[in-house]
């Protein structure tokens, strides 16, 4: 009886794991989507008050724009985000876009760094 108990108990875990593993990646997806459209709001909003681009998320923070740094969801950190500027880099000091720094692609084929 053991035996049976098991082997049904495995086989509604080899149905449900999969199904559990594409909510969870769909979900991270929709969190990055969000992260990346509130920060790309604040910069919008940073620019508009003050004239210019803010030079990184912590300025963004420190001017309450935003509260704290979000976390990339697919890379569970803060500090993976690339910050781009005019001339597509942030290098010059001022940042007017970012871009997730999480390597591979997302469910859709495209790319986590185009987003």
């Amino acid at each position: 009886e053991l035996l049976v108990v098991l082997a049904a108990l495995g086989l509604l875990l080899a149905l449900a794991a999969p199904r559990y593993v594409e909510h969870v990646d769909r979900s991270r997806e929709a969190v990055l989507k969000h992260n990346l459209k509130a920060v790309r709001e604040a910069i919008d909003r940073y620019h508009a008050d003050r004239g210019r681009h803010p030079g990184s998320l912590q300025e963004l923070v420190g001017a309450r724009y935003l509260r704290e740094v979000p976390v990339d969801p697919i890379t569970d950190r803060a500090d993976t985000w690339v910050l781009v500027g005019p001339q597509g880099s942030a290098a010059a000091g001022a940042m007017m876009d970012l871009k997730s720094g999480a390597r591979g692609n997302a469910r859709d084929g495209t790319a986590y760094a185009t987003w």
